[in-house]
């Protein structure tokens, strides 16, 4: 099912998908046949995509079909995850699945004389079905042909071997359900063989490739899948445009096949954001620099005030409050709507520039979120009036961030701010992916939320939601999980028909000290666990690093979601009520960020998570995540250890309308039980450090938009 449909969806996409001009030169980097990037066919090639570059392929040819999501991760390093169908593969499955992962790195970027050098892990991280490795080069030749030529080892090492280095054992089957570690032993490890092609751009839209493999598809084979009657494969693809690949070739003298691919990115948006342009700043007539005469009169001084809480609001910013000297206006504003917080603190000094008297020389901000103040900015005046046109980066350095509590006192909210009530209803969608007996199952719910806020940092949130239509229910795979069951009956809670109470919470926001941050959470937490979470989190305004502490205790829902508990004795073990996690966030200040948590899991197992990601101005986020815990892979199951992906996706970036909200997916090979932790509403960093200004500079480009 999932191989027809994605074949089906990247093909509708490639039909739908805008074209945009293209800012490389003729010869593009598209995908292979194993989605990762290269213009041949099975083959690997030392070629990068763009950077930033995501691409979702689908290979195709009788009985084997490969869907890939690849990601480069930086000019000089790509990684891909890949989930392949098979027919008939192997005798416990009529259709088998198997997920891995690759890694490539450049090692020498092509020159005029030199070509590019890479190397490559190919299913590092999975049962090794796919498992290769491999040392490429490729070099432009004239204005339309790539050459490429490497050595491989597994299964790029299988055909014509020329040499062996150390034994590598070979696939076995009795090694599937179990996969998922590293293979360090085996990695460069067996046979060696030769591999090669080029490819030949006809035109920019045209290419030709030609390769001879290396790979002799023994498993293949012995399967009776197809049979391998020459080592030489060739493709012809077609690009309408620069976001779409389409590929019809010939494989191993035997298969006629078809590949389809999307590819994207996260820094060119399909549709670029519309709203209104921002007020120009305005300058002072000098003769009225110390004009005071204002500041004796509060009806006169009431309407400055009401004048700015309208601009404010028509710049879709809330206006809190504000404090008003002769010199100095301080503002307070929460930003519901620009991703760039920048962009915020911009259009915020702009009104202040319109609405103000001339006598006030210094504009601050405080930004507010969660009803807590987070942060302090000030910039003068003079400054605003002078560098509007100059380069940005000026505008950077003449602006103070501070944290709130250090700067003074913050305007309090205007009375009658609070209480906030905000609801919505509409439809989503809740899947369940890569189960061996049905890949992809899917419910379509109605929710409908609700959100109160009574301010000082008091939030109340909630959730319901009942099934339309769907086959989440369908699932029956029995649960053999060795640990206590703190995941693997999620499926369980997934296909209740509701009404169900997936989400009922108070949360209190707190400033401790400059530099520290509060919360305590109480309620339902999510589908599975209700109870009590707390952290503290330090996080100074000017930092990349932040560090933070959570304790969390937990009970186990009711399968139907309801108000009730049930007992914490699973088949697996009893699932204990505390956990917590101390935890590091660092922001290295090239658009990539690591995450450590340690410390204790839902399944009372120790370890620690590591996650890095790159983040991009506009909202986007990729990355990946690896936990290790002091349970057994024999214990664990199932993947070894728990790992996968996961993405923000800005809905700005889709629909072209300035909107904080964003759609936020984690994609896990396998769900088990080692290394979960509970999943918690508003935890402190996710939008502490957002006005900050290590993040704050990154969107600077913004703050004149």
């Amino acid at each position: 099912m999932i191989r027809g449909f994605g074949l089906a969806a990247t093909l509708l996409a490639a039909i739908s998908w805008p074209a945009f001009a293209s800012d490389h030169d003729l010869l593009t980097t598209g995908v292979n046949n194993y989605g990762t990037p290269g213009n041949l066919l099975d083959m690997p090639t030392a070629e990068m995509a763009p950077d930033g570059q995501l691409s979702v392929s689908v290979s195709h040819f009788e009985g084997y079909t490969r869907n890939t999501l690849t990601f480069q991760i930086a000019p000089w390093a790509s990684g891909s995850f890949r989930y392949i169908g098979v027919d008939d593969f192997s005798p416990a499955f009529n259709v088998y699945y198997d997920r891995s992962f690759d890694i490539r790195i450049r090692l020498i970027e092509e020159s005029e004389y030199l070509p590019g050098v890479a190397i490559g892990l190919q299913d590092f991280l999975g049962t090794g079905v796919l498992s290769s490795e491999y040392i490429v080069a490729t070099k432009q030749i004239g204005n339309r042909l790539r050459v490429t030529g490497g050595i491989g080892w597994g299964r790029l090492g299988s055909y014509s071997s020329f040499a062996t280095v150390r034994n590598r054992p070979r696939f076995s089957f009795a090694g599937v359900g179990s996969g998922g570690n590293f293979r360090f032993s085996d990695y460069f490890a067996g046979d060696m063989a030769l591999f090669g092609g080029f490819s030949y751009f006809l035109t920019d839209k045209i290419t030709l490739s030609a390769e001879y493999s290396s790979d002799n598809y023994d498993i293949e084979q012995q399967q009776g899948i197809f049979n391998r009657k020459t080592p030489w494969n060739f493709g012809l693809g077609y690009k309408p445009n620069d976001n779409v690949q389409l590929r019809l070739f010939s494989a191993y003298g035997s298969e006629i096949g078809l590949t389809a691919t999307v590819m994207f990115n996260p820094r060119k948006p399909p549709v670029e954001t519309q709203g209104p342009a921002p007020l120009p700043v305005a300058v002072r007539n000098p003769a009225n620099l110390n004009d005071l005469g204002w500041t004796s009169d509060r009806v006169q001084t009431a309407a400055f005030e009401a004048i700015m809480a309208d601009f404010i609001e028509q710049e879709e910013l809330n206006y809190e409050g504000m404090e008003l000297t002769g010199r100095t206006a301080h503002v307070r504003i929460s930003n519901p709507t620009y991703p760039a917080e920048a962009q915020a603190l911009g259009r915020t000094f702009r009104v202040m520039s319109r609405t103000l008297p001339a006598s006030v020389e210094t504009f601050t901000v405080t930004v507010v979120s969660n009803g807590i103040p987070l942060m302090t900015s000030s910039i003068s005046r003079s400054d605003l009036e002078r560098l509007e046109y100059e380069k940005e980066d000026q505008a950077l350095l003449a602006t103070t961030f501070s944290d709130s509590l250090r700067f003074g006192n913050v305007p309090e909210p205007n009375e009658g701010l609070y209480p906030k009530f905000k609801w919505s209803i509409g439809p989503f969608l809740r899947y369940s992916a890569f189960d061996p007996q049905d890949p992809f199952r899917a419910d379509v719910r109605l929710r409908a939320r609700a959100s109160f806020d009574l301010g000082n940092g008091w939030h109340f949130e909630g959730s319901t939601s009942i099934r339309l239509f769907g086959n989440l229910n369908e699932f029956n795979r029995p649960n053999n999980s060795r640990l206590p069951h703190v995941r693997t009956n999620s499926a369980i809670y997934s296909f209740q028909y509701g009404p169900t109470i997936d989400r009922l919470t108070a949360a209190k926001y707190a400033r401790l000290a400059p530099d520290f941050y509060g919360r305590v959470t109480a309620g339902y937490l999510e589908l599975m666990y209700g109870g009590v979470s707390g952290e503290v989190l330090w996080k100074p305004v000017e930092s990349r690093l932040a560090i933070g502490a959570e304790v969390n205790y937990v009970m186990l829902r009711d399968f139907d979601q309801g108000f009730g508990f049930q007992s914490h004795n699973t088949p697996g073990g009893t699932i204990p009520h505390w956990n917590g996690h101390l935890s590091a966030y660092y922001d290295f200040n090239s658009g990539f960020a690591a995450t450590v948590h340690a410390g204790r899991y839902l399944a009372g197992d120790w370890g620690a998570t590591l996650e890095v990601s790159r983040k991009f101005a506009n909202g986007w986020e990729v990355g990946a995540f690896a936990t290790k815990t002091n349970v057994s892979s024999t214990d664990f199951g199932e993947g070894s250890f728990d790992k996968g992906l996961f993405f923000n996706i800005p809905f700005a970036w889709i629909i072209g309308t300035e909107t904080k909200s964003s759609y936020r997916s984690v994609l896990r090979p396998i769900q088990r039980d080692g290394g979960q932790r509970v999943s918690v509403r508003g935890r402190l960093n996710d939008f502490v450090s957002e006005p900050h200004r290590p993040n704050v500079a990154k969107s600077w480009g913004k703050f004149w938009k």
